[in-house]
């Protein structure tokens, strides 16, 4: 009995142990530094993601303040980037130029610029080209943390 007591307990060392090792390699996480640099940013077409349907340029990534990010997504005439999904994060979008149709839970509205639409968290939702010039608009969202 004594023999098992004082295994359990050399055991219970090493774990606490071995987590105290683990935690002592972590750096420590430095702050963020926000700056003119930084928090400044213009279009550049060098820098934009392409799609089959245009491009999309992120003005704020999802590293830049903890997940909130803000992007800019243009589509040809009649196309869409993806069909109508789900997720757990919420969104906005803001259309800049062109004619949007937004889907919410099977409904649709069709507008053109200075029209925002948001998307509550997990409610089948999308946004489509139905003009015959390019749409553009932000999207606005803060991914879950540990995406």
């Amino acid at each position: 009995m004594k023999i098992q007591l004082l295994t359990t307990m050399i055991y219970l060392l090493f774990l606490t142990s071995h987590s105290f090792l683990k935690a002592q390699d972590k750096k420590p996480v430095k702050p963020k530094v926000y700056t003119i640099d930084n928090c400044f940013n213009k279009l550049s077409m060098d820098k934009t993601i392409k799609t089959e349907v245009g491009y999309q340029y992120w003005f704020a990534d999802v590293d830049f303040i903890d997940g909130r990010t803000l992007k800019m997504s243009v589509v040809k005439a009649h196309s869409a980037t993806h069909a109508p999904h789900q997720h757990a994060d919420d969104e906005f979008f803001f259309v800049l130029e062109g004619t949007a149709e937004f889907y919410l839970d099977g409904k649709t509205k069709v507008s053109g610029p200075y029209a925002s639409f948001y998307c509550p968290s997990n409610v089948m939702h999308g946004i489509r080209n139905v003009g015959d010039t390019e749409l553009k608009y932000l999207v606005i969202r803060k991914y879950e943390q540990g995406k």
